[in-house]
């Protein structure tokens, strides 16, 4: 038996006691279930280092914001070889590597395409033997994934996806999902609205017609409902649409006092600037209940200025947070701007495989699965945080953003005030509420 197959197995009593410490409960210790092979262990985890395959959209309406989340993904992996100070506030087991292991990586391009993410990630499985796979910055994508991930029994990290089904009806037991989604992100938002636009509004929505985009709509239609919002129309738009135009006219026409554009990537920037040509940013309020990384650059900060906008992440938040100041900071030394939030989600969510790897003291899918549903909390970027067991969503705090007025931003990057942190216990739905059946370990 070599050094690194010992370093495996002789973790199982430090995996309970860590996860009986941290769990509030002792975690089984699968002991007799590993000697049987599941999904890429053990040959994924044989060698002196593991691999993980990546897929985000290089190509096509969500390039930039896939992008963002791979060089978060790849600063998470330097942090992780190195033994970074940051990754060991978020992975305190952490000395360099993953249980002593080099964590390496392949990127593949996903187009924001199901079938072109499965193809890919399902050659890191084969050919690498990957140990994790990530990726999505497409809602499909990451739903396509979570099924595929479940029947290879290989643990799947997002990215960014944002439908409420990734970790509801479509949840499954080997997928862990990082950042917020529609239901959260209306429900920090609503009240916000309310307060800041007032009620008895009528609303028009721009729809991307899949899943991320129907249940945005539908969680934002129902959370300010409560406050007297009306639904004026609702136009439904094919994703990478490159005209707009039928889909904004009838907006224009609908009597509407907001516009909610729920598109996102290349879509988001275009409808924005489209809509501003079709006269509805002079006479409708623009609300963007999800946000996509890079609009206000993208579109100016002029057409940016008063818009109200969920996220999970915005940088000046480093200014009261020590880990945001230190990623950050890492992130700005290494890619020269400012990180958008779904760089902090692909930061985030290798940091915490890893702390559940360690914590599990090997890479057997089960016990590392156990380990994340122990519902250990960590600090993070964004304050404390922890997974929630029962559905597997991260439990976060949500930023509610307000454009700034060009006069008032301080530097090149500073397009957004945070109106708002909302704890993440406070807006997320009961576990079952979307329907979520884990299904089996093994």
């Amino acid at each position: 038996m070599d050094e690194h197959h010992r370093n495996d197995t002789d973790g199982m009593s430090r995996r309970a006691v860590l996860g009986g410490l941290a769990g509030g409960l002792l975690l089984p210790t699968f002991a007799a279930a590993e000697d049987a092979p599941i999904g890429t262990y053990p040959a994924g985890a044989t060698g002196d280092s593991v691999f993980v395959g990546i897929t985000v959209p290089l190509t096509g309406a969500y390039a930039a914001q896939g992008q963002d989340v791979r060089k978060g993904f790849e600063l998470a992996v330097e942090h992780l070889n190195t033994g970074n100070e940051l990754i060991r506030k978020l992975s305190p087991l952490t000395k360099r590597g993953v249980l002593g292991k080099t964590v390496s990586f392949g990127v593949a391009d996903s187009e924001a395409k199901p079938n072109t993410a499965i193809q890919a990630q399902s050659r890191f499985i084969t050919q690498n033997k990957a140990i994790m796979i990530a990726g999505s910055v497409s809602s499909a994508v990451a739903v396509a994934l979570n099924k595929l991930a479940q029947r290879e029994k290989v643990i799947y990290l997002p990215g960014i996806s944002g439908s409420n089904d990734t970790t509801g009806k479509d949840c499954v037991r080997y997928g862990f999902r990082t950042c917020f989604y529609g239901y959260t992100a209306a429900a920090a938002l609503a009240p916000v609205l309310a307060r800041e636009i007032g009620h008895n509004k009528k609303v028009a929505y721009l729809t991307p017609d899949y899943t991320f985009g129907h249940t945005v709509q539908q969680s934002v239609e129902a959370f300010t409902k409560g406050f007297g919002w009306t639904t004026a129309t609702n136009q439904v738009a094919p994703l990478g649409a490159p005209d707009f135009s039928t889909f904004l006219l009838n907006i224009a026409n609908s009597g509407a006092d907001i516009f909610v554009d729920i598109g996102f990537g290349a879509d988001a920037v275009n409808s924005v600037k489209q809509a501003k040509q079709f006269g509805i940013l002079d006479k409708m309020k623009l609300v963007v209940p999800y946000n996509t990384p890079f609009l206000a650059q993208q579109v100016g900060a002029q057409l940016m200025q008063g818009v109200y906008a969920s996220s999970d992440f915005w940088w000046t938040y480093s200014e009261q947070n020590e880990i945001a100041r230190m990623f950050v900071a890492a992130f700005e030394e290494k890619y020269h701007y400012k990180p958008e939030f779904g760089a902090d989600d692909g930061y985030l969510q290798f940091a915490f495989w890893a702390d559940a790897v360690e914590r599990a003291g090997t890479f057997y899918p089960p016990a590392v699965i156990k380990a994340y549903e122990a519902e250990v909390r960590r600090p993070s970027t964004v304050g404390e945080v922890y997974f929630r067991a029962a559905d597997h969503q991260l439990v976060r705090p949500i930023f509610v953003l307000r454009g700034k007025a060009p006069a008032a931003m301080k530097g090149p990057d500073d397009y957004y005030d945070i109106v708002e942190l909302t704890p993440g216990a406070s807006v997320m739905q009961p576990p079952t509420l979307f329907g979520c059946k884990l299904g089996p370990y093994t």
